[in-house]
């Protein structure tokens, strides 16, 4: 197991370049994109992210759920963030795959294809299970058998097997009081594309892009923007 402060989340900022790529269905493609299939968001995201200075994390299972109050002063904490940074976000589907549908959203420009990503992430952590088994304070295999479920909820464990099965990282800006974005690397950066989400008071993720990009979440550019996914698997 590496070491979560390392080699896993931590403070930073992200480079990368992007290119004009076109659309490939995920059932005929690979876990993770091709180096050169990214726009130029290190200057997007570190224009946004370089003023925080974020709280290192290491992977964990679901908090508590909030109250209503405490959930009502996470969210406009949260809108504030985005309002502040200049992000904007396109909201998924609450059903219990949220996690997954943004993620999905972020790498196929749909979140429509949720559940290959789930298992995309669930094969990640079967067959790596010596890196994620200590943060799960559960059977191993009866945590599987759960996330693997369609419905049930992402964790900070989940994220992690994310960024490391597709090779990119992950911004998450949160409604935490005390943290106001999480950087999460993969153990091998394999792609300059960087995933952004949101979260919301432990319950709701969805995906989000800086302002300027936003005509795209509509679907009302001329031309969109889509990451490719070679047949490479490993």
């Amino acid at each position: 197991m590496y070491n979560p402060q390392v080699g896993m989340y931590h403070p930073g900022n992200v480079g990368g370049q992007e290119h004009e790529a076109v659309y490939v269905d995920p059932s005929s493609s690979s876990s993770y994109p091709g180096s050169d299939d990214c726009y130029e968001m290190e200057e997007e995201v570190g224009k946004r992210f370089y003023p925080m200075v974020p709280v290192p994390h290491v992977p964990k299972i679901n908090g508590e759920i909030p109250s209503l109050d405490e959930a009502t002063m996470d969210h406009e904490r949260l809108s504030d963030r985005l309002r502040l940074y200049e992000l904007t976000e396109n909201k998924v589907k609450g059903d219990g795959n949220c996690q997954f549908r943004a993620l999905s959203d972020q790498l196929y420009q749909t979140p429509d294809h949720h559940e290959f990503v789930r298992e995309q992430i669930i094969s990640q952590l079967k067959s790596n299970r010596e890196a994620y088994d200590g943060y799960v304070p559960m059977a191993y295999d009866k945590y599987l058998e759960k996330v693997s479920r369609n419905g049930e909820w992402g964790d900070h464990v989940t994220l992690q097997a994310a960024a490391d099965k597709y090779g990119v990282k992950i911004f998450v800006m949160t409604s935490f009081k005390d943290t106001c974005y999480i950087e999460i690397q993969p153990k091998v950066q394999k792609s300059n594309k960087v995933v952004l989400l949101s979260f919301w008071a432990e319950v709701h993720y969805n995906s989000i892009f800086p302002q300027n990009d936003a005509p795209r979440l509509h679907h009302t550019a001329k031309k969109r923007r889509w990451w490719p996914f070679s047949q490479h698997h490993h």
